[in-house]
C-alpha cells in the first residue's frame, strides 16, 4: 500500500471527474412503486439486509426466513415480521428516531441483487401479525415499509467474492469459533468454548421463533 495521505474526495464534482454517468437504461430501471418482476423476485426472497439510522449512528442487519416473509401490501408498501434474535432491537430502536430504510436482498444462486429504499414504521396490529405467524408463532412487532424507491443492482460483486461457489466456502475451523469469542468477550468461565459452539450450533438452528 502506497504511503503518501490520500486525496479526499470533499465534492460532487470530483466524484463525476472520476466515474461516469449512470446509463440511461440505468435510470430508467430505478421505479417508484413495485412492479410485477419486483413482486416475483419479493415473492423468492428469502434473504435481505435491513439499513436504519439515527442521531446514535449507523445499523445494518441480517433478515431471513421462507421465501415469501416479506409480504408485499400493494405497489407502495411490503411488510415483515421480527423474530426473535440478540434482543438489542437497535432497527426498531433507530426507526423511533428516522423513519429511513435501505433493504438490500441477495437471492442464493443468483447474480443480481434487489434494493429498496423508503421509510418505515413499528407495527403491532393483532391481524396483521398473525398473517406473519410462521411455525406456528405470531411475532411481537413487524416493520412496515413505504417505498419511495426500488432498482435492480448487478451482481458483479457476487463473483467478485466467489459468494455462489463451493470452493469458496470458508473452513469453519480456520477463524475462531463463537464460543471461543464469547468466552474472550463476555467473559464467560463456567463453560468451556467447545459447550458454547454445542449450545450455539444447536440455538442457530433450531430456536429460530
Amino acid at each position: 500500500m502506497p504511503s503518501d495521505p490520500p486525496n479526499v474526495v470533499a465534492s460532487s464534482d470530483t466524484l463525476d471527474q472520476l466515474y461516469a454517468a449512470p446509463s440511461e437504461h440505468v435510470q430508467k430501471a430505478v421505479t417508484r412503486e413495485l412492479l410485477g418482476f419486483h413482486k416475483a423476485y419479493l415473492a423468492a426472497a428469502s434473504f435481505f439486509c435491513l439499513a436504519t439510522a439515527s442521531s446514535r449512528g449507523l445499523d445494518a442487519t441480517p433478515r431471513g426466513g421462507p421465501p415469501g416473509f416479506v409480504r408485499v401490501i400493494d405497489q407502495r408498501t411490503l411488510v415483515f415480521a421480527d423474530w426473535p434474535g440478540n434482543n438489542r432491537i437497535e432497527s426498531f430502536r433507530n426507526l423511533l428516531d428516522d423513519d429511513r430504510v435501505a433493504l438490500l436482498f441477495l437471492f442464493p444462486g443468483l447474480e443480481v441483487f434487489l434494493r429498496i429504499n423508503g421509510r418505515a414504521k413499528i407495527s403491532t396490529t393483532p391481524l396483521l401479525l398473525a398473517e406473519l405467524a410462521e411455525a406456528g408463532r405470531t411475532p411481537k412487532a413487524a416493520t412496515v415499509v413505504t417505498v419511495e424507491e426500488v432498482l435492480f443492482h448487478c451482481g458483479k460483486a457476487i463473483n467478485r467474492a466467489r459468494l455462489w461457489q463451493a470452493s469458496a466456502q470458508l473452513d469453519r475451523t480456520k477463524l475462531p469459533s463463537v464460543g471461543a469469542m464469547m468466552v474472550a468477550l463476555a467473559g464467560i468461565n463456567n463453560a468451556s468454548a467447545d459447550e458454547l459452539d454445542a449450545h450455539y450450533d444447536h440455538a442457530v438452528k433450531t430456536e429460530l421463533y
